[in-house]
């Protein structure tokens, strides 16, 4: 009998099948080493983290208590009840809803004007003005907060320019009405430069081919960019829709920096919340207020997959 019918298959196939084995086994191997550092950094600090906050969610952990663990006691969803039964803490969820709502249409559209006029409008300097739009992203947050404080001072430079033609300026950081807007400004001057370069990545990614066929058809500017540019952008609009979201519900810096949440907590953030409750030590309370947030974010995320996703 020949090696074949002895076998079931030629000699030639058994080696390369086993070659081919033995170089998806050392590709997979290559994989999980190049894969190890991610998953050794998010499951220090990001799941673990999770699942511990978790755990002290259903309790009434202190800071009283941390010497004596065991003295804990499970006190299940109550934690959440008292939550959403805290008028500081509804309160504190319409001020994020109010941050997103108006901070990131205004991010958006800042950060889509800007792009649209360096890819199209503007010739020369064109990455002098990227540079110096994009700087406030990298710029430090502590060293602009202090001077926007001191620009919206009651003696400030807003009020000294607003006094020089006529005008009497208010106390802007100190006014419940008035801080809100002056801290979605802050955000909104910090986070329109990512939109922006966003944006023009996807702007330059739109076929030139396309809008010269419409401009020959006799599509003016308004019409190209309504129904040609804006339909192929929308994979970069939900890009930047979602990741701006993610960052108004967890907005921190920029109301504890300015106001620490005040004036009569009209600026207090759910994050700025959690972090005072923490500071009082109330571990357990402060664990399921930022659980909320993690739910806050899926929930507001997901929602917008649904919708905008059928549109790229």
């Amino acid at each position: 009998m020949t090696a074949t019918t002895m076998s079931g298959s030629p000699p030639a196939v058994r080696s390369a099948s086993r070659a081919r084995g033995s170089g998806g086994l050392r590709r997979s191997i290559l994989a999980w080493v190049f894969l190890a550092p991610f998953l050794a950094v998010f499951v220090t600090f990001t799941a673990v983290p999770t699942v511990a906050a978790l755990g002290f969610s259903l309790t009434d952990l202190r800071g009283t208590d941390l010497r004596h663990p065991f003295a804990v006691d499970v006190v299940g969803l109550d934690n959440y009840a008292w939550l959403f039964s805290d008028g500081r803490f509804v309160r504190d969820l319409g001020n994020t809803a109010v941050f997103v709502a108006v901070g990131v249409p205004l991010t958006m559209l800042t950060g889509f004007a800007l792009a649209l006029a360096l890819n199209t409008g503007i010739r020369r300097l064109r990455g002098v003005y990227r540079t110096v739009f994009f700087a406030p992203v990298v710029t430090n947050v502590v060293a602009v907060a202090l001077i926007w404080q001191y620009a919206f001072n009651t003696n400030g430079t807003v009020n000294q320019v607003a006094a020089s033609i006529g005008f009497a300026g208010p106390n802007w950081l100190g006014d419940p009405g008035l801080a809100m807007p002056v801290v979605i400004l802050l955000g909104v001057w910090r986070n329109f430069g990512t939109a922006m370069v966003l944006f023009l990545a996807g702007l330059q990614a739109v076929p030139e081919d396309v809008h010269e066929a419409a401009a020959l058809d006799g599509a003016g500017w308004w019409r190209r960019l309504w129904h040609i540019t804006m339909p192929l952008l929308m994979p970069t609009i939900l890009l930047v829709s979602v990741l701006l979201t993610v960052f108004y519900l967890q907005v921190f810096d920029e109301p504890y920096l300015l106001t620490d949440g005040g004036p009569l907590g009209s600026t207090e953030s759910v994050a700025l919340y959690t972090y005072h409750q923490f500071g009082f030590g109330q571990f357990g309370l402060s664990s399921a207020a930022s659980l909320v947030i993690l739910v806050l974010v899926a929930v507001v995320s997901f929602a917008q997959f649904r919708l905008l996703r059928p549109r790229t």
